[in-house]
């Protein structure tokens, strides 16, 4: 933690002086930008304007630190942590980078969001697969998850690769991650888990998960900024991959060319760890935000983060639930995120609209496909819910 700026506290947003929202609850889209962010993201701009390329070392030993602190955080191994641009990209270059064989298939879920089902469905289209969805209705079912239908498809003995989201956008369902990667492990086939509705809100441990591959963006629960992300590739995996892009940095010893003369060569191996698929250039502003942002998820921790904004969404829903509002957050807090989705009562506005309403009145949350989502982190208090229980109230009374 730098000197500069406090430490972090629950409940606490003091480390957000910009933040104009009365209560800023909308972490599943874009989170609001830090001190400590802000403070990282101009050092990095500062240090290009006055020194430009001889800042470059210093980014680079800031991208190694990166990559064992986002490794603590998903119980990883540093090698097994690539620092990356965004989701879509973790997941673009897994799903360009397998070794696919033709004729196989892909398992995805009916109802995730679009980034991972249609990275997947491109992937069918060039390599000769096939996708089949499968309903996320079976593992959100109240008396528990049912994987059934998965084993089914497992059984055929013809899927490659299944691709989850381990915490569902609209509803905040959790999925069951470890119970889906023992079985499709047992019938031959591998996990890719989108993991941006979980990564720095919600506990993820990829051992004890089991999954083979994970990917999530920096702007959401990890509260960087956009341009940043992480892919994770389980060792054992890393052999088999075949990358479909490589630069200079993506090779062993590919720095030299900069430190020797004669050096220039393209006969290097490529990497074995994860990192392959760096190469050089990233956003150095976007790695050093998520740099500043990840130790202060890592001192408070993500089991505390989790109980702590339970406990608000807990409060929350309960007002709403008495407001007329269903909620969709499951009742079994093994199932539940730091998500709590509602949709309104039939005879009000729809979700989409009372956001804009509540927006106006200092409460900032989001309405994915006709779900009402709201989504606090750590430096919200409870005492926000009374006052969002009142915007919830005024808006309502527009009808």
């Amino acid at each position: 933690m730098s000197p500069d700026h406090p430490s972090p506290r629950l409940g606490d947003r003091s480390l957000f002086s910009q933040l104009r929202a009365t209560a800023y609850l909308n972490h599943a889209a874009i989170a609001p930008i830090s001190d400590p962010v802000r403070a990282a993201a101009s050092r990095v701009l500062e240090d290009g304007a006055s020194r430009g390329s001889a800042a470059f070392g210093e980014r680079l030993v800031e991208r190694a630190r990166l990559r064992e602190d986002l490794a603590r955080l998903l119980h990883a191994h540093s090698d097994e942590i690539a620092i990356v641009p965004s989701t879509l990209y973790g997941l673009a270059v897994l799903a360009t980078s397998l070794p696919w064989r033709a004729g196989r298939r892909v398992l995805a879920f009916s109802g995730e969001y679009p980034t991972n089902v249609s990275v997947w469905q491109r992937a069918c289209e060039r390599f000769g697969l096939t996708l089949t969805l499968l309903p996320l209705a079976d593992f959100a079912r109240a008396e528990g998850p049912d994987c059934s239908a998965l084993e089914r498809e497992l059984q055929r003995g013809d899927v490659q690769l299944c691709a989850v989201s381990a915490v569902q956008f609209q509803t905040g369902l959790r999925m069951p991650l470890a119970r889906i990667s023992a079985l499709c492990h047992a019938h031959g086939a591998e996990v890719a888990v989108d993991a941006v509705q979980a990564l720095g809100s919600v506990p993820f441990d990829v051992d004890e998960l089991g999954i083979d591959y994970a990917a999530a963006g920096s702007h959401k629960w990890l509260m960087g900024i956009d341009g940043a992300g992480v892919l994770y590739v389980r060792r054992e995996r890393l052999a088999a991959l075949q990358p479909a892009v490589a630069g200079a940095m993506s090779y062993v010893d590919g720095e030299q060319i900069f430190a020797h003369a004669g050096e220039l060569r393209y006969d290097r191996a490529l990497r074995r760890e994860a990192r392959v698929f760096e190469g050089g250039m990233l956003s150095s502003v976007s790695c050093s935000a998520l740099g500043a942002s990840v130790p202060l998820l890592l001192a408070l921790g993500p089991e505390r983060i989790y109980a702590h904004v339970n406990a608000y969404l807990d409060e929350l829903e309960v007002g709403l639930v008495g407001r007329g509002f269903t909620s969709l957050r499951l009742p079994d807090p093994e199932r539940r995120s730091c998500t709590l989705g509602v949709t309104p009562p039939p005879s009000v506005a729809e979700a989409a609209v009372l956001a804009g309403r509540l927006q106006a009145h200092g409460v900032v949350c989001s309405a994915p496909d006709g779900v009402l989502r709201f989504t606090p982190h750590f430096p919200n208090s409870r005492a926000e819910v009374p006052e969002v229980l009142a915007a919830i109230d005024r808006v309502l009374a527009l009808g």
